[in-house]
C-alpha cells in the first residue's frame, strides 16, 4: 500500500467504492486521513462497511463539513455529458477534485528515496488501443531483465494498493483517458502515447476532449522521456509540441508501418521488422514475425512503444529483443489460446470497437470471423475494407442482424449465441484458418464484460471434440 502523503488528520471524501475507491480509503487512512466514504450502490457501501469504514450520504450539507478534497473512481463523469450530482456539488463549495492517479504521483516518493542506488521510476502508458498490451510488455521485459517492477492502473492492481518503492524499482501504470483527465499530479519519467482513434466521446465532449485527456499526461506531466505513436495526426502533433528541435531526443517517435526520418530517436516496425535509428544513423533490428504473442501490425507498434520505453530506461537492445520472444500476449487481446488440426483459434474479445476490431483483421489470413454483440455508435461499416481475408463471418448478440447488413458480400451467418458460432466456426474451419474472436461490439448484450466473453469462447475452443476443425 501507498500511504496517502498531504491529508494527516484531515477529512477525504471518497465518491464510488469499487476497487479503485476501496484501496483509496485505506490509503487514506494509513496516511492519517479521516476518509469519508460514499456510494450510491448499497451493495457496493456495504462491502465498505464490512472493512469497518463508516459511510456517509454527500448529499446532505453536513457531510461536506470540514472537507478538504473530493476523490472519485474514474467512471464517475465530472463535466462531460454531465457532472455527477456530488461532484457538482465539491466544484460548488471549492472543495478540489482529484482521483488516485493524483493520490499515487504525490506519494510516491518518500524520504527512504535517498538511501537507493537508483532512485525509482514510473512509466505511464496512455492511448486508445494497445496500451494494456503495451503496458503489460513493458512489465515483462522487465521482469524477464531482472529488474525490480510492479504494474497498476487500469490494468492489475489499482495505484495505491502498490507496494512501496524497491532500490531501482520501476512502477508501470497503463492510465485511461478517465484517469489522465482528472488526476491534480501527473509526473511520470517516462511517458506513452500509443495512438489515437474515437473512443468515449460522450464523456469527454467529442474528439478533441478526448484527446486533450490524453495529452494531459505529456503537458502537465513533463516527462523527461515521451515515446509518441505519430500514425495518426494527434500524435504528430504530440510529439511536435513536446519537442524542442529535430534533435531532441528526449521525445522518441514510433510508428507501425512507416519509416520514420529526421535526425531525433525513432523506433518503427516495417514489414514486420522493429528498427532503432538515431542521429540518423540505425542502431538495432529485431525481427517480430516470429513472435507468436504479437502478431499483427497493431503489436508490432506495441512492441515498439515497449521498446522505446525500456530504450529510454537504459536498457540493451539484445536484452529487450529475448524478452520480446517469450511474451505470450494478454488474455483476450490477439490471444491464440488454441491450435487444432491446422486450425488457429485467437481470442480478441477486447477488440470492442472497429478500430481495434480492423487491427485484428489485418493480423491474419483466412478468417473465419465471430463478430457481434452490442453494438456501438455508428455501426461496423468502417470494417468493410478489412474484410478480404474473412472466409466468413459467424454474427452473435444483440447487432448481429445489424451487422449482416453492413458487411455487404462477406459470407455471413446468424448464430446469435456464442456456442453456435464456435461449432460453426470451428466445423467448417480448414487446416490454415483462423477463428478469430473479434466482436467489434460492448459485450453487455450477453456477458457482464468483455473478460466473461473471452473466456466462455475460450471454454468453449476447449471443449471442441478432437476432430473439430
Amino acid at each position: 500500500m501507498i500511504p496517502v502523503q498531504g491529508y494527516d488528520g484531515r477529512k477525504v471524501a471518497v465518491l464510488g467504492l469499487g476497487r479503485s475507491g476501496l484501496a483509496t480509503a485505506r490509503a487514506l487512512q494509513a496516511g492519517g486521513a479521516e476518509p469519508v466514504l460514499w456510494d450510491d450502490s448499497p451493495e457496493a457501501r456495504a462491502r465498505a462497511e464490512a472493512e469497518g469504514f463508516a459511510c456517509t450520504d454527500l448529499g446532505r450539507d453536513a457531510a461536506w463539513q470540514g472537507v478538504v478534497l473530493l476523490v472519485t473512481s474514474p467512471g464517475i463523469p465530472h463535466l462531460y455529458p454531465a457532472p455527477n450530482r456530488h461532484i457538482a456539488r465539491a466544484m460548488a463549495l471549492g472543495v478540489p477534485v482529484d482521483n488516485d492517479i493524483g493520490l499515487f504521483f504525490r506519494s510516491w516518493a518518500v524520504a527512504d528515496w535517498q538511501d537507493f542506488d537508483l532512485v525509482p521510476k514510473v512509466v505511464a502508458v496512455t492511448g486508445s488501443n494497445g496500451k494494456s498490451t503495451t503496458t503489460a510488455l513493458i512489465h515483462h521485459i522487465l521482469q524477464v531483465i531482472g529488474r525490480p517492477t510492479q504494474m497498476a492502473g487500469n490494468i492489475g492492481r489499482g495505484v495505491l494498493d502498490l507496494d512501496p518503492a524497491t532500490d531501482g524499482e520501476v512502477v508501470v501504470l497503463e492510465l485511461s483517458s478517465y484517469q489522465t483527465d482528472l488526476a491534480r499530479a501527473l509526473t511520470p519519467d517516462v511517458a506513452v502515447f500509443t495512438n489515437l482513434s474515437p473512443d468515449h466521446l460522450g464523456r469527454h465532449g467529442g474528439m478533441g476532449g478526448y484527446f486533450a485527456a490524453k495529452r494531459r499526461l505529456f503537458a502537465e506531466g513533463g516527462p523527461d522521456r515521451a515515446v509518441i505513436g505519430v500514425d495518426e495526426p494527434e500524435g504528430v502533433y504530440l510529439a511536435n509540441q513536446m519537442a524542442e528541435g529535430p534533435a531532441d531526443d528526449r521525445v522518441i517517435r514510433i510508428s507501425a508501418g512507416q519509416k520514420l526520418e529526421g535526425e531525433g530517436w525513432t523506433v518503427f516496425a516495417r514489414k514486420g521488422f522493429l528498427a532503432e535509428w538515431r542521429k540518423g544513423k540505425q542502431v538495432a533490428a529485431i525481427d517480430l514475425r516470429a513472435i507468436q504473442g504479437l502478431p499483427g501490425a497493431h503489436n508490432h507498434q506495441n512492441a515498439c512503444a515497449a521498446y522505446a520505453a525500456c530504450r529510454s530506461l537504459g536498457l540493451p537492445p539484445r536484452l529487450i529483443e529475448q524478452a520480446l520472444t517469450s511474451f505470450a500476449g494478454l488474455p483476450h487481446r490477439s490471444q491464440t489460446i488454441a491450435s487444432r488440426g491446422g486450425v488457429r483459434f485467437v481470442n480478441d474479445s477486447k477488440a470492442t470497437n472497429v478500430d481495434s476490431a480492423a487491427k485484428a483483421l489485418q493480423a491474419f489470413p483466412r478468417i473465419r470471423w465471430i463478430a457481434g454483440g452490442l453494438g456501438k455508435e455508428g455501426g461496423i461499416g468502417g470494417l468493410v475494407p478489412f474484410l478480404g481475408s474473412v472466409t466468413k463471418a459467424y454474427l452473435i448478440g444483440h447487432s448481429a442482424r445489424d451487422f449482416a447488413l453492413e458487411i455487404g458480400t462477406t459470407p455471413h451467418e446468424i448464430c446469435e449465441t456464442m456456442e453456435a458460432a464456435v461449432t460453426r466456426a470451428a466445423t467448417e474451419a480448414e487446416p490454415g484458418d483462423t477463428v478469430l474472436l473479434a466482436p467489434a461490439a460492448a459485450s453487455f448484450d450477453q456477458y457482464p464484460d468483455f473478460e466473461k466473453r473471452g473466456e466462455h469462447f475460450a471454454a468453449l475452443v476447449a471443449a471442441l471434440p478432437d476432430h473439430a476443425g
